[in-house]
């Protein structure tokens, strides 16, 4: 019988696998309104449903929060990205339909929908719970304590007996060295939606069995989201409104940035469409300049169009990792809203960005005291990882050979099953 339960609660996709007898992992199935999957996107919606009662609300999860969303206009709350609020000291809390969700209620919540989808392919006994965490939380002033509580107080409402934390670049690690062929150090480099992971590990087979030295980690919050603002910033924001101004009695001022930064989160916008911010930006448009870009944000704030968005901006990412050309087409924009993105121009958007993951990498080389040629093997994971000026970055560094990618969306969550069933759950632990 299975013992252990890997969790990869990502950003932007969940993951879970469990240990089968031996060294193998398979991924629980969910199934929803929305179809059958092995990862589910890590989002809510909430909906009032009369035949619930007055103050039942219908939760859905995945790709079925989604299809809810999208198939009720105006009528539902909708989540995603709850990763990002982890380690956030201001995030203290959300009020969906007049009922404030702490983070520990809405990471239960989500778990909870995936056990329902998942039925009888539910593990009825585990012993444990290994959960992914990264090596430093995405936000600003991330409270890595703060994170794991939130964690803890969710996971333990699950009834869950034994949880351990491995970082997610290990766990990735650990999966990819199930296939070598002979003792190796490998550096992983696990590209999230809110996170850039790196972890350092010489791996070798003593009578038969895996053992691992971690040698270091290092990471940055910094990743596929953050891609995703630059785009929204260039593309998007001035259509709305960005360096736009308002009339102050006898003042001409610049419209507050710190709209445009929420706006360009597309995970934040059903939390800024609650906030005093967003109450202070429709009283502006009365004293601007340019009425009709503000109305136009007002109106994609208040339409709940940040799924639309990011849909277009994700399409738009992906066909620039195959060309130097990609159109961006977003129709709520109205005629702004098409337009073409040359790769270059992309990539001086994202290049603060790509110091950063640079730099992470640095840090874990130098504090290990690592030459890039005492590295035997190096893994990519996660979307991001397929962007092109992230790749020339390894390129740059190592030799063609030693590069390897794969299980973009499983390997963490089979490699913490596969931790969890080893026996020294422990040496892994973060």
């Amino acid at each position: 019988m299975a013992r252990a339960l890997g969790l990869d609660f990502g950003t932007t996709n969940t993951v879970l696998a469990l240990a089968d007898s031996g060294a193998t992992t398979h991924s629980l199935e969910f199934s929803s309104s929305a179809g059958t999957t092995d990862s589910m996107r890590t989002a809510l919606s909430f909906m009032k449903d009369a035949k619930l009662g007055a103050q039942a609300l219908k939760i859905e999860a995945g790709q079925a929060a989604i299809r809810q969303f999208i198939d009720n206009p105006g009528d539902v709350r909708f989540l995603q990205s709850i990763k990002t609020f982890a380690a956030s000291p201001l995030f203290q809390g959300t009020l969906v339909f007049a009922r404030r969700h702490m983070f520990e209620d809405l990471m239960e919540i989500f778990l909870k929908r995936l056990q329902a989808y998942a039925e009888g392919n539910w593990p009825g006994e585990v012993s444990r719970l290994v959960a992914g965490r990264p090596v430093h939380f995405a936000g600003a002033s991330p409270d890595e304590k703060l994170a794991t509580d939130r964690y803890n107080e969710a996971l333990t409402r699950l009834g869950f007996p034994e949880i351990h934390y491995v970082y997610e670049p290990v766990a990735a690690a650990y999966y990819f060295a199930q296939s070598l062929k002979s003792d190796a150090t490998v550096l992983v480099a696990d590209f999230g939606g809110g996170t850039t992971d790196y972890s350092l590990i010489r791996f070798e087979r003593v009578a038969g069995k895996l053992v691992a030295t971690p040698i270091g980690h290092s990471g940055v919050g910094i990743a596929g989201d953050h891609f995703d603002a630059k785009m929204v910033e260039h593309l998007v924001a001035p259509e709305i409104g960005k360096g736009t101004h308002f009339k102050s009695f006898d003042k001409l001022l610049e419209v507050p940035s710190s709209y445009y930064a929420n706006f360009s989160r597309w995970n934040q916008l059903s939390i800024f469409k609650t906030t005093r911010e967003f109450t202070d930006l429709k009283s502006l448009v009365r004293s601007a300049t340019d009425p009709d870009k503000l109305e136009l944000f007002i109106d994609l704030v208040d339409h709940d169009e940040g799924y639309p968005l990011y849909q277009s901006i994700s399409a738009t990412k992906m066909a620039l990792s195959a060309s130097d050309e990609a159109e961006f087409n977003f129709s709520p924009l109205g005629r702004g809203g098409k337009k073409m993105v040359k790769r270059t121009d992309f990539e001086t958007w994202i290049a603060d960005d790509l110091a950063r993951i640079e730099g992470a990498l640095d840090d874990v080389l130098t504090k290990t005291n690592t030459a890039p040629d005492e590295v035997d093997k190096v893994f990519l994971t996660g979307g991001t990882s397929f962007v092109p000026a992230v790749r020339q970055i390894f390129n740059r560094r190592f030799d063609a050979g030693k590069i390897e990618s794969g299980g973009e969306l499983l390997s963490i969550a089979h490699g913490l099953a596969l931790i969890g069933e080893s026996g020294d759950v422990e040496q892994w632990a973060a």
